[in-house]
């Protein structure tokens, strides 16, 4: 993403983009509560924002209103604004360094990149006082009452579900075509029902050992799965993923591990919430062709 361009602190206007500052901060604040990072897609997905880009004033303004803060109360708050981050790279974009500017951010290593925003986010995730900020800037915290939609899921039966002959048509189609969640083509043709140590099976599976080993695994849902299988899809993923990492680290490898949820249908706005909390990586609007 590039440079903000001096936006203004949104507190002080009603631009557009001042708006949608209101609007993303306290999304920023609860990713902080969970420690979880958000690309700048998925929060432009989340306010329904259709190019990604137009996030630079949003941030800035952002960045700006914390600046404001920091003065008027005379301490030191950490930038929040490193917590959205590019879905290639996880890092976040050069227009950071307007408020960074003796780290010389854009001059940085890729290596010496990703030490500043580890440092910066331990700080952001250990700051207490989040929610005072919102308070200091007329906004209150998001209140997500997620407790139905976790009890809907837990008691999801496979019947009448997403299983069945098109399930397995999305399955076969995202094996033979690894582009589509994002893969090259080394990747090769994913396997079907990989079984792991907990009893359960990735319906697809990518693995490759060089330039380093990666796993990829890909939770899908057709268009016949309702709502309540895929909430239980956003959890499946946040088990295999965890399952993945503990059968390669007792075969002594370094993990990297994914574990995407694939959708034929589009995520509710409510969907998209619990997704970004949780930091469930999800691709929706995939057709079997």
């Amino acid at each position: 993403m590039g440079t903000p361009l001096k936006a203004e602190p949104f507190l002080f206007g009603d631009k557009l983009y001042q708006q949608c500052a209101a609007k993303v901060l306290p999304i920023l604040v609860r990713q902080a509560h969970h420690e979880q990072p958000i690309s700048y897609s998925d929060l432009a997905h989340e306010i329904e924002m259709p190019n990604p880009r137009n996030l630079n004033y949003v941030l800035g303004s952002i960045g700006q209103a914390i600046e404001y803060v920091k003065n008027k109360w005379n301490e030191d708050i950490p930038l929040i604004n490193f917590l959205v981050v590019n879905k290639g790279s996880h890092l976040p974009g050069e227009g950071i360094e307007e408020f960074i500017p003796k780290a010389g951010y854009k001059a940085l290593s890729p290596k010496l990149r990703e030490e500043l925003y580890r440092y910066n986010c331990l700080d952001i995730f250990t700051y207490p006082k989040w929610e005072s900020v919102l308070h200091e800037l007329n906004l209150q915290p998001l209140v997500n009452d997620f407790a139905p939609l976790v009890k809907k899921a837990t008691s999801y039966s496979h019947g009448g579900g997403g299983e069945g002959q098109k399930h397995k048509q999305l399955k076969e189609y995202i094996a033979n075509n690894p582009k589509i969640i994002g893969l090259d083509a080394k990747f090769g043709k994913g396997e079907t029902e990989r079984p792991l140590p907990s009893g359960d099976s990735l319906d697809v599976s990518f693995f490759r050992y060089k330039p380093h080993c990666q796993w990829v695994a890909a939770e899908v849902k057709s268009s016949i799965s309702n709502e309540d299988d895929i909430y239980r899809g956003i959890f499946q993923c946040i088990k295999y993923k965890a399952v993945m990492e503990a059968e390669l680290i007792l075969q002594d490898i370094k993990p990297d591990v994914r574990a995407i949820l694939v959708l034929e249908a589009k995520l509710t706005p409510k969907q998209v919430e619990m997704k970004n909390t949780l930091g469930v990586e999800v691709i929706e609007g995939i057709a079997p062709k």
